[in-house]
């Protein structure tokens, strides 16, 4: 073989190998940008404290990632992630992903605000474990009238600005973005059907949360709650004390099981038993089926109810004070029979 023969071949193997190089990095650079790399939809969460090599990792061990050594080519280059949470499915790339958390493409979260919500903590509890912001700087906001007047409301009447339901925001949102949102909603619940619905019942808008936030607290029978929210109305209408269990129970933090006659000489205007009226705010978050009751609730003559001697969560109800005693009577010797046979 002659020196040209063999500077030859040596020329057409290393073009041969540069090609292969070149045909290897083309392809896996057309991989990591163009094809999606992940089985199923994987919820990602980052912190602040997080680095991006530990999060590539995390994704690696969910199991889902089809060739992992495309996505550790591409966090190679990826010097610092956005906080937030971000969905990953599968229709994305590697490349996609890198840049969707390098750049805080964020995807939102659910805030679900459900359930008893009793008490100012109980609601920053629930934002606090659902989103970024600790619940105890949700406490401190509205635990603050000077945080709560942008929204035009106070402490006391706190719950009258929050519906419950389930609301698509960024996971990252600050407590003052959460309630703007929070009342950006509630202004868009009190349309002019309702609006009109409550000067129909002669009551201010947070007089209708105040009465519903009773309703919940008498009875989560849906079907019934019209029913409630009716034989309040007609307290209210007679000049009657509303005479509600719950709001002496909001009296002690809810402490009570039940409430005794010892129960009802606390001093506070949210003891319908002592003082005629509204209490001066909610005494809980009502869900927006006692909101509705109260605003269009069935139209009767009763002025009393207790509890179904059946203990099935429903309620027995009456025009006269006899028809009540005799309703109750029957509920108490349900309790006793119940009470011994359960000894």
């Amino acid at each position: 073989m002659t020196a040209r023969q063999f500077f030859l071949r040596a020329a057409i193997g290393l073009g041969v190998a540069l090609f292969v190089v070149g045909g290897v990095k083309a392809y896996r650079l057309w991989y990591d940008r163009k094809v999606p790399n992940f089985r199923d939809t994987l919820e990602v969460y980052i912190y602040p404290w997080m680095e991006p090599a530990s999060v590539c990792d995390s994704i690696l061990a969910s199991g889902k990632v089809k060739k992992p050594a495309s996505l550790r080519r591409v966090f190679r280059d990826v010097q610092t992630l956005q906080v937030g949470h971000y969905r990953i499915d599968s229709t994305c790339s590697s490349t996609y992903v890198s840049r969707m958390l390098h750049k805080g493409w964020q995807t939102p979260v659910n805030l679900t605000l459900s359930g008893s919500i009793r008490t100012p903590g109980i609601l920053a509890r629930k934002i606090g474990s659902q989103m970024l912001v600790d619940s105890a700087a949700v406490a401190s906001f509205i635990s603050s009238d000077d945080s709560l007047s942008r929204y035009g409301v106070n402490r006391k009447l706190l719950f009258t600005l929050v519906i419950p339901d389930t609301y698509q925001m960024l996971w990252t949102s600050s407590v003052s973005e959460i309630f703007d949102r929070l009342a950006k909603e509630h202004d868009a619940w009190w349309n002019v059907k309702r609006v009109q619905a409550a000067r129909a019942q002669g009551l201010t808008l947070e007089e209708v949360s105040t009465l519903a936030s009773i309703v919940d607290g008498e009875s989560h029978y849906v079907p019934e709650q019209p029913t409630i929210a009716g034989v309040y109305l007609n307290r209210l209408r007679m000049g009657m004390k509303l005479q509600a269990d719950p709001t002496v129970a909001f009296c002690y933090d809810y402490e009570p099981r039940r409430i005794l006659n010892r129960h009802l000489d606390i001093d506070s205007p949210y003891n319908t038993y002592k003082y005629f009226g509204l209490p001066p705010g909610p005494i809980s978050c009502p869900p927006q089926s006692c909101l509705e009751a109260v605003l269009f609730p069935k139209s009767h003559n009763y002025i009393y109810f207790c509890a179904d001697p059946s203990f099935n969560g429903s309620h027995r109800f009456a025009a006269t004070y006899n028809e009540h005693l005799a309703n109750a009577r029957a509920f108490q010797t349900a309790l006793t029979q119940r009470q011994r046979a359960q000894k």
